[in-house]
């Protein structure tokens, strides 16, 4: 795009296609590189614009992170999800993040990136994660509620390490359907023992 095509966009056309492309720019780096060695720098080459602007619109590499790992992790369907539904719909939720096949890498390397760098594990764990845990916790109630989805999200990220990361048999090898089968009434149990 020529400085002459970019005068006929608007001020907030030229700002959300900036945004767009660190924010794309971000996606790969992070991906890529992990969190440490992932850099304003780097994602602002990549994005073809001053690492100044970066900052401007994100403030920091950990808030940058933030809403890449938002976008990464969509939680999509345990958010809306009742109560008898949630542990299918976190099921749901870990096997799109994990096995569509173009956000795969960034899934991985965002969870892999929360094991080796504090300040990732922070962002996740008080930006990203947050909101699906006060969810599921609201849905519970009662004196264990917030005990009970701890569990829940340990019990997905310990799945998701062991299938994905680590790749430790059978679980990597088994079929989604034979994973939803054994976790569901397990994950019932913690959310719902009631029920």
């Amino acid at each position: 795009m020529t400085a002459q095509d970019d005068e006929h966009f608007s001020r907030d056309e030229r700002r959300r296609r900036s945004e767009a492309a660190i924010f794309d720019a971000a996606s790969a780096e992070f991906a890529e590189m992990g969190f440490e060695r992932t850099t304003i720098r780097s994602v602002a080459a990549a994005a073809s614009v001053d690492p100044a602007l970066v900052m401007q619109y994100f403030g920091s590499k950990e808030r940058l992170f933030a809403t890449v790992a938002r976008q990464t992790r969509r939680h999509s369907r345990v958010l809306q999800a009742a109560l008898a539904d949630v542990p299918t719909a976190v099921l749901e939720d870990m096997f799109e993040d994990f096995e569509d096949p173009e956000g795969r890498a960034a899934a991985i390397a965002l969870v892999r990136s929360c094991l080796t760098h504090d300040s990732a594990a922070d962002v996740l764990r008080d930006d990203v994660m947050c909101e699906v845990h006060d969810a599921v916790a609201a849905r519970i109630g009662g004196d264990e509620a917030e005990l009970r989805a701890s569990l829940l999200g340990a019990t997905m990220v310990g799945l998701a390490i062991a299938r994905y990361l680590l790749a430790m048999e059978p679980l990597a090898g088994a079929s989604r359907e034979d994973v939803e089968r054994i976790m569901r009434p397990a994950l019932r149990a913690i959310v719902a023992p009631d029920a």
